[in-house]
């Protein structure tokens, strides 16, 4: 899946913070319940409006976001 397609960014929204196809919860909102070992059926029982393609796009949109070249200054 790519996230592209439900991760959505919108300067006038929540800060212009990643957002779930246009909602007002944002993508630190799900991994955040995640890493507090939230369950993901839980996770969709208390927003009925996510789906579980929403959490795996989350889960891969923090992981492109981590995934980023680490550049050294010259002399260390």
């Amino acid at each position: 899946m790519k996230f592209a397609e439900r991760i959505t960014f919108n300067p006038n929204q929540c800060g212009g913070r990643p957002c779930i196809r246009g909602m007002r919860i944002r993508v630190k909102d799900v991994l955040d319940l995640l890493a507090a070992r939230v369950p993901e059926a839980e996770i969709l029982a208390d927003f009925p409006y996510l789906e579980t393609d929403d959490i795996q796009a989350c889960l891969e949109y923090a992981a492109q976001e981590i995934d980023h070249p680490v550049l050294i200054a010259a002399g260390q």
